[in-house]
Order: C-alpha cells, then structure tokens, then sequence
C-alpha cells in the first residue's frame, strides 16, 4: 500500500484522487506548486486546478477505468496571478485505496526557452519562405496591372473598362497583400526609452474608436514599471495587432445567456529570471492582453504565429505572425494559453538595454 507520509520527500507535486477525480491526499511539494495548503486542495476537482481541465479531466476518466499506465500532458496552472507552465502525469493505480495519482512538475526556463528557440526558428524559416514567393510574384503582377491600363485605353467601348477596372483593384489589393509578405525590413530598431503603459494607452483608444461599446477595456498596469528600451512604433503595432485579433473575436461571437460580455484585460507586470534567445535576463517586462472569448481553435494553436494562419473568415493571418516579428526584433517573444473563456497572450520582453 501507498505510504503517503513518504510523498512529502519527494520535491514534485503529488496528488491522490478518488474515483471522481477529486483530491483526497497531496503532499508538500504539491502545497508550494498551487499556493494552496492540503486542506484547501482536499475535495477539489483536480481537473479544475490547471489550464484546459476538459483535457485533465479526460485522463483521470481513462486512468480510473484501467485504461493506460501513465499519461504525461503539457499544462498549466494559474499561481499568485500568474500562469506558470507544467507537465502533468496521470498515473493508474490498482490494488490502491486511491484510483490515480496525479505528479505535476513545472517546467524550467531552460525547457520554456529551448521550446520558444524553436518556435522563433520555425516562423522565420515560413517567413522567409513567404517572402521569397512574394518577390517573385510582384513582377508579373506589376505587369498584370500595367497591361490591364494599356487594355482600358484602348477600349472602343467605355462601359468595358468595367471589367479593366476589376483587374486593377483586384492588382492593388494584391499588391497591398505581396507588400505585407515582403516586410517587415531588418532596418534597425530606432530604440529609445519606451513608457509601456503609454504604448497601451494609445492602443486601448484606438481599439475604443474601431469597435466602440463591442468590447470593454479593462486596465490592470504595474505603476511602478520602469521604462522599456525600444522602438516605440514597432512595439505599438505588435500591441495593437494582439488587441485587435481579440476584439475582433469578441465582436463577431455569438451572444447568448450563457455568454459573458466581451472583455479585455491589458495587465503589465515584472518577471525575474527569464530566459530569452538562451539568454539569462535578470528582468523582463510581460504585457499580457486576456480576453474572454471563445479561445484559439484547437486546429491552429501549433501554427497561431504562423503567417496566413487565420480562423476568421476575411483575415489575412499576417496580424500575429508581424507582431511576433517585432517582439523578436526587440529580444522578445510572444507566449499564449487559451481555453474558453480565456484565451491569454503574453509579450515578454528583456527589461535591460540590449548590446
């Protein structure tokens, strides 16, 4: 039989369940990853305690029917505020008086900062795809729309140009799109001393006159942040494309009874120690923009930074992949958890003057 009192040398949460899923025993290690002591995590579902709880809760639902031996599922948890990253691991136990046993660890840095390496890879690999594929199709569409002018000149019949106009614009909005494709340019950072919350200001106003009383701005800022080393334009618009995917989401959604009014949360805080491109940072600023929504699609959270990667209906799927661009361009990153009713993005970026 399990000896429970053997649980709290062990430095890694523990957590035994009954058939429901709730949580009858947890050990020390357990206490200091939830900030919460074992009588308050006794009875809880313990689904509920981390991110994505259909998930979690699906596991402990195989685990007590004898389904598998062990699962192991990235997570996470939501610590003083915060979300912190963990690896959960549901154990089926037999011949216990307990049905599972759920271990938690969190995650290091080091494994957070390898996965964001990746991830940075990843999009610049697609992003320079994209570009090399618009260089060679802005030629022959400058063509396409130079031809289509000579062909309307020499039209017999004025209501034919019609048709000539159509290819133009049809050009043009290509144009517009090719452009996008091709940028950002690797100019560099015109950096100077950049007050965070004046950036979220100016993006909250904006974002109040495009969709006026659709969606509620709720400010939640760090009074005593210090000022950010960087491009203030570039900064603006990688907030601004964040906000405006959410609201845009919100505003299109469909309401119901059971539908909260559309919400969106700009909160600033200081973290220490963060990893960032392998590198230590004794400070770092996290802007996160949290909204209320239906959460990203399943299909397309693996690729949400990826360019032309959209589940709205019109979108152009450049928003989020520029807006990782410029945060990467500053020694950043963009991290982001969504479930329903709250989808979180996090702009994390390196406090101290960059060399």
């Amino acid at each position: 039989m399990i000896n429970v009192d053997a649980f709290d040398l062990l430095a890694t949460a523990v957590l035994l369940l009954n058939e429901r899923g709730h949580v009858e025993q947890a050990n020390a290690a357990a206490e200091d990853l939830f900030g919460r002591s074992r009588k308050q995590l006794q009875g809880l579902s313990a689904a509920t305690l981390f991110g994505h709880p259909e998930t979690v809760q699906s596991s402990i639902d195989r685990a007590v029917g004898g389904q598998f031996a062990d699962v192991r599922q990235l997570s996470s948890l939501r610590r003083a505020g915060e979300s912190v990253e963990v690896t959960v691991t549901t154990v089926s136990l037999t011949g216990q008086t307990w049905p599972v046993l759920i271990e938690a660890r969190e995650i290091e840095q080091r494994v957070l900062a390898d996965r964001n390496h990746r991830l940075v890879e990843e999009i610049t690999a697609h992003r320079e795809l994209l570009r090399n594929l618009a260089h060679e199709v802005k030629n022959p569409l400058g063509g396409l729309r130079g031809a289509a002018q000579l062909l309307e000149a020499e039209l017999p019949d004025a209501a034919l140009t019609e048709y000539t106009q159509v290819i133009i614009s049809e050009a043009d909005r290509l144009q517009v799109l090719v452009d996008r494709l091709s940028g950002p340019q690797r100019v560099p950072l015109s950096a100077r001393p950049v007050n965070i919350h004046e950036v979220c200001e100016r993006v909250c106003a904006l974002i109040q006159a495009e969709f006026r009383d659709k969606v509620t701005l709720v400010r939640d800022y760090d009074a005593s942040m210090p000022d950010l080393e960087g491009d203030a334009a570039r900064l603006m618009q990688a907030v601004l494309n964040v906000t405006r995917n959410a609201a845009q989401e919100l505003a299109v959604q469909r309401v119901s009874a059971d539908t909260p009014a559309p919400q969106i949360t700009l909160r600033t805080r200081v973290a220490r120690q963060v990893m960032l491109a392998h590198r230590q940072h004794r400070l770092a600023l996290v802007l996160a923009i949290i909204d209320n929504g239906p959460g990203v699609p399943e299909a397309i959270r693996d690729r949400i930074f990826h360019p032309l990667v959209t589940a709205r209906p019109g979108g152009t799927g450049l928003g989020l992949s520029l807006a990782q661009d410029f945060v990467q361009q500053h020694g950043g990153i963009i991290e982001f958890e969504s479930r329903p009713r709250h989808t979180e993005f996090r702009l994390v970026l390196p406090m101290e003057q960059r060399p």
